[in-house]
């Protein structure tokens, strides 16, 4: 294949890599909340066992993540995705079958190995060998099978769990899972630039690029770096408002909206989000700071549930404010891998995604228990832990970029 605009195998990589995110998030991320009304709907156990199994799923796949890196390196991306499938069918089955509440529990285990295996560090590694200059937008519209999971899966398995209950509908789930990705993983996410000689972002060989801006390698012990810590923290403060506010988002509009509508109203946050992340990716040229970037969109989800907490039963209002609140879904997800990028050196790129998502991942298990803590106590302090995340968030991720003098990639 001629290398070329046309003839670049790395928009490729990027159509594979959003078919895995879709699979990732439709199964790990929006799979979880739809087993544990399942369970509880079907078998009668107990809420809190079942969302311990769940926690522990996302618990587990973080502990995966900052792992994937040294697995990606010792057996390759196309194995790791392919172990990745499998895992998430064989985690599947456990939740559909199981007959005693602590079979959950190994099944988690599996279902977040898989999960850590086609979520965000994954689809990083998948795209970023193909891209440099052009990363924001390869890796925005990779990121966006990640939104489309939730559209096409969470109506999905509430139809199959119906239509034939969950566990055929785990195993019809996991065999298209295993048969996509096998597939995709060997035709796709095994070539590199250099295999097929070609050049990130479909560069002519040989020809000059600009220079990546040269970052200090990592000295000493990752989690001392003032730029991992206030990247890690910053991401998992942002992710723990939004994963808390979004478990009760629901439940919150319908009082106004009513069931069907707080529903058509949570895809709309969804689809914010797809506009939110493509419009950013093409935003963020050469010389846009990523950390600035991430301020900003934290500031607009603030915004966002600001509007939500002081709407009150205005509807227009409320839509407003889930609409606000879902443009930055999605880039809370798509920016740390990019700022890791700009902040550190390549080869120290991969582990600092990996630990980043981790942390991520880490934190945003609690969110849904923690924010229905506060609710109990009091509604509005739902929205007052989410605004105060938020603002430490910010604080902390330009506080990196003052500390560290960052000067703007390219």
């Amino acid at each position: 294949m001629e290398p070329g605009r046309q003839g670049f195998f790395g928009w490729r990589v990027v159509g594979a890599a959003f078919t895995v995110a879709v699979f990732g998030w439709g199964i790990g991320f929006y799979g979880p909340p739809v087993f544990l009304h399942a369970i509880e709907s079907g078998r009668g156990w107990p809420v809190p066992v079942v969302s311990a199994a769940v926690t522990c799923h996302f618990l587990l796949g973080a502990f995966v993540v900052t792992r994937l890196a040294g697995l990606h390196r010792r057996f390759g991306i196309v194995a790791v995705t392919r172990a990745g499938a499998v895992a998430t069918a064989l985690g599947l089955l456990g939740w559909g079958y199981a007959t005693s509440p602590w079979q959950l529990f190994p099944a988690a285990t599996l279902s977040g190995a898989g999960w850590a295996a086609t979520g965000a560090a994954a689809i990083n590694a998948m795209v970023s060998p193909w891209f440099v200059r052009r990363r924001p937008v390869a890796l925005g519209a990779a990121y966006n099978g990640a939104s489309v999971g939730g559209i096409v899966f969470s109506p999905l398995w509430v139809a199959l769990i119906a239509g034939v209950g969950f566990g055929a509908a785990a195993a019809i789930t996991g065999a298209a899972t295993v048969a996509a990705l096998w597939w995709l993983s060997a035709r796709y996410l095994g070539r590199t630039p250099a295999a097929m000689g070609q050049e990130p972002d479909g560069d002519t060989p040989g020809a000059a690029t600009p220079a990546r801006r040269g970052a200090a390698p990592i000295a000493g012990a990752i989690r001392r770096d003032r730029r991992f810590a206030t990247l890690a923290t910053a991401h998992a403060l942002c992710l723990f408002a939004q994963i808390g506010l979004i478990a009760h988002l629901v439940s919150l509009l319908a009082a106004v909206l009513g069931a069907q509508g707080a529903g058509l109203a949570a895809g709309m946050a969804t689809a914010c989000a797809l506009i939110g992340r493509t419009a950013t990716g093409w935003v963020l040229r050469p010389g846009v700071d990523r950390r600035v970037a991430l301020a900003i969109n934290t500031a607009m989800q603030a915004v966002g549930v600001l509007v939500l907490w002081t709407a009150g039963a205005d509807a227009a209002w409320l839509l407003l404010g889930v609409a606000i609140f879902g443009l930055g879904i999605g880039n809370a997800t798509s920016l740390p891998p990019l700022i890791a990028q700009q902040d550190f050196a390549e080869s120290d790129v991969p582990r600092v995604v990996g630990l980043v998502v981790a942390t991520g991942q880490a934190a945003y298990a609690f969110a849904p228990a923690a924010f229905g803590l506060l609710r109990e106590m009091d509604a509005a302090a739902l929205f007052v832990a989410a605004i105060a995340c938020q603002a430490l968030c910010i604080l902390l991720i330009l506080r990196g970029r003052a500390a560290l003098r960052i000067a703007p990639p390219g």
